[in-house]
């Protein structure tokens, strides 16, 4: 059974013993009115990693901690700015599968061994507020380092951290900043514990490999595209912890982050050799897929619920929400079981060694090095092509099935070509930010069609097995109705919406 908790921290080094002065500097910062001494305690942390420190070099920590009020197994994954997100479970031999699990993405399935014993004798001041509210907690720790590899290395320091409390303004942490800063204590340059302990046993940094720096032209077309490609890899590791654990709109994000680069590795074909990316393309796309169904699932039901809550009652007749309430558990189940089986897989950590070997020795192609303005224009202008085609093929159809399918595949071009706009941004500007905001525009359109066909297909099989159980049918007939006509008001919005997306001089700016 694991817990989790958002911690925001800042690292300094520790003052001299015998200078107080600086904590005469924290009762006068704003909204602190005293701080109270908590007394002492001593602390055990084993760090486990992988043998090439494949957690540390993410910025995460995995560590056994005995003593204090939390002991027990802690994983801290990395959050914007100060704050770190810290899984605990309980004190056991081994590590917990849940935090092992979580890990993964990071891991890639490479055995966790101890490789750092870091003790603590730790003492605790409290920042408090009005009424005695905590707003934050000091602590100074005499830390003992040893390395508990094939030889040991002993190493020691001080160290203050101050952490927020639950709940309380970010902005204190600025204030006690400045008031620590104005005693002449500075942060410390290293971001945990178990950085410094690394550097200071001897283990070194995570070593990775340096073939990336060596084939790079910096400010290159390639150099654009791989800054991209980086994120949407963190993307996805970074978000694997929180789709397991089932979070709000991971799956979603997750799946975006595929999308993201099946787009670009496919748009870019000429930077990266397709014969290392196009493998990778295609397991994307089986993982985007058995993740699919969770997220199609979940979309569905908030909109087919949404329907029935803005019927008047007097139009729902029969048990219209508990049959939607039941189809949806089930189905979110199913939708559950696969994309853990799918994360859980060989394929998928072969996926992962496949993406961190993408971007630490890139198969970069000749045109690679050339400028982003000549290289990147004519990727996005063929994936924008590509989308003018299936657009104009679509505004020539009539009403029904074949619409339908030349719509959503003019939705995925769609989306082919805002992302081939997304790497290019930071070097074209303006162009490509107009040119991506026009088609993103187009494929909400889009969207809202395709949201509506797979609506009105779950209708049906909602209305014939209501129908089989002796149900009426009026509501699920009632809500189809509502989605036929919603589908066609995007077909009437279609074409105005592609005349902002097509408008000439977008094209003709960005070919320059």
């Amino acid at each position: 059974m694991t817990q989790s908790k958002r911690e925001t921290e800042r690292k300094y080094a520790a003052p001299p013993a015998d200078d107080t002065a600086w904590l005469r500097e924290l009762t006068g910062v704003d909204g602190v009115v005293s701080v109270v001494e908590r007394g002492s305690e001593d602390l055990d942390a084993v760090y486990h990693d992988t043998e090439d420190l494949r957690l540390a070099g993410a910025s995460a920590t995995l560590r056994r901690r005995t003593g204090g009020h939390d002991a027990g197994w802690h994983l801290k994954l990395p959050l914007p700015g100060d704050s770190r997100e810290e899984v605990q479970a309980p004190v056991s031999p081994t590590i917990p599968d849940d935090l092992r699990a979580l890990a993964l993405s990071r891991t890639r399935g490479a055995p966790l061994t101890p490789v750092v014993r870091v003790r603590s004798t730790r003492s605790t001041r409290d920042l408090l507020g009005r009424d005695d509210e905590k707003l934050a907690e000091l602590t100074v720790d005499s830390v003992h380092a040893e390395s508990l590899g094939a030889t040991t290395t002993l190493a020691a320091w001080t160290e203050m951290e101050v952490e927020l409390a639950e709940g309380a303004d970010p902005a204190v942490l600025d204030l006690v900043d400045k008031a620590l800063r104005k005693s002449g204590i500075e942060r410390a340059p290293h971001s945990s514990k178990l950085a410094r302990a690394l550097e200071e046993t001897g283990l070194g940094a995570p070593r990775l490999p340096d073939a990336r720096a060596e084939k790079v032209v910096p400010g290159s077309a390639g150099d654009e595209v791989l800054r991209y490609v980086d994120e949407q890899v963190r993307a996805l590791v970074d978000l694997d912890p929180a789709v397991r654990r089932d979070l709000p709109d991971a799956v979603h994000q997750f799946r975006v982050a595929c999308r993201r680069l099946r787009s670009v590795l496919r748009s870019y074909r000429s930077v990266l050799d397709r014969a290392v990316t196009d493998p990778i393309r295609r397991e994307l796309k089986w993982l985007g897929g058995e993740l699919a169904e969770a997220r199609d699932h979940e979309v569905l039901a908030e909109r087919l619920r949404g329907r029935v809550e803005a019927s008047p009652p007097e139009l729902v007749l029969g048990p219209v929400a508990a049959r939607l309430q039941a189809w949806h558990v089930a189905g979110t189940a199913e939708a559950r079981r696969r994309t853990l089986d799918a994360l859980n897989s060989p394929r998928y950590l072969a996926l992962l060694d496949a993406l961190a070997a993408l971007t630490q020795q890139p198969p970069l192609r000749r045109k690679a090095a050339r400028k982003p303005g000549k290289a990147m224009p004519r990727a996005i202008l063929k994936e924008y092509d590509r989308l003018a085609a299936r657009v104009t093929h679509a505004l020539e159809l009539p009403p029904g099935k074949d619409l339908d399918v030349a719509l959503h595949e003019a939705r995925k071009a769609a989306k082919k070509a805002r992302y081939a706009t997304e790497p290019a941004r930071a070097s074209l500007g303006k162009p490509a930010k107009r040119l991506g905001k026009r088609v993103k525009a187009l494929q909400k359109v889009l969207g809202d069609h395709q949201d509506s066909v797979v609506a009105r297909d779950s209708l049906r099989r909602q209305a014939v097995a209501a129908h089989a159980a002796g149900e009426p049918g009026f509501t699920w007939g009632l809500l189809y109705g509502q989605e036929q006509a919603a589908a066609a008001e995007r077909e009437w919005e279609l074409p105005a919406a592609w005349a902002r997306a097509s408008k000439p001089r977008l094209r003709k700016r960005l070919a320059r």
